[in-house]
């Protein structure tokens, strides 16, 4: 078996308790409950002054590492993702702006849901997958805000010259000035498996944008 993403240092577990008051803190509802094995989470993605801020929570399985996007002077940089990483199951969350802020997600047609989640899946480049399928699509509404879940399946091209097929689940959202894709996939083989797993995650997904501008991180001008 082979890792099909690098890992970053990863993040400390938090219970269900923290995180439902960080969520509370922001103005936003708490999850409701976490399925037996699956630990919370609630972050910020884009702390940095490069990038507008949002509040991504979702449910992972409690034996997943989580990864953070760094930050530095510059600003901020990768993402938030979960995954047993050397089996090739990952969640990672993608912001897709090529089309703005979408008002109606639920209307867009099956080549938007493809071409966002094609984005998601090659944030490396453009040749590591080749067939890509979108195999079905549902909507969700939760507390008034829609989410599309899009199952999926194409093939990974490694570096060393394999082709790995991947199946898949994402949930897309659109708020703030864009649109989000928390996508979760495993091998082929694997998803027999984790399918129940990746729907519960992708299920779980939660996104938001408003009242965020204090979690921004500040660095102080030293040359003055």
């Amino acid at each position: 078996a082979m890792a099909i993403l690098q890992a970053p240092m990863p993040a400390l577990a938090a219970n269900i308790k923290t995180v439902n008051a960080r969520l509370v803190q922001y103005g936003v509802p708490p999850i409701p409950e976490v399925p037996k094995g699956f630990s919370p989470l609630a972050e910020v993605w884009g702390k940095g002054k490069n990038r507008d801020p949002l509040l991504v929570s979702f449910v992972y399985p409690t034996d997943w590492i989580v990864t953070l996007p760094s930050q530095d002077i510059n600003g901020e940089d990768g993402t938030i993702q979960a995954g047993e990483y050397g089996k090739g199951d990952t969640s990672t969350f993608f912001v897709y702006s090529d089309e703005g802020k979408i008002d109606n997600i639920a209307s867009q047609s099956k080549d938007f849901f493809q071409r966002a989640i094609i984005k998601s899946i090659s944030q490396k480049g453009n040749n590591v997958y080749q067939n890509f399928k979108t195999v079905n699509i549902v909507p969700q509404t939760v507390n008034g805000q829609e989410y599309m879940i899009v199952d999926f399946k194409y093939e990974l091209l490694t570096g060393a010259g394999f082709e790995v097929d991947r199946r898949g689940v994402a949930s897309v959202t659109s708020v703030g000035g864009n649109v989000e894709v928390l996508w979760c996939a495993s091998t082929r083989q694997r998803y027999k498996k984790t399918e129940e797993q990746l729907r519960t995650i992708a299920g779980s997904f939660r996104c938001y944008a408003d009242g965020l501008g204090s979690s921004k991180i500040v660095y102080e001008d030293r040359d003055n």
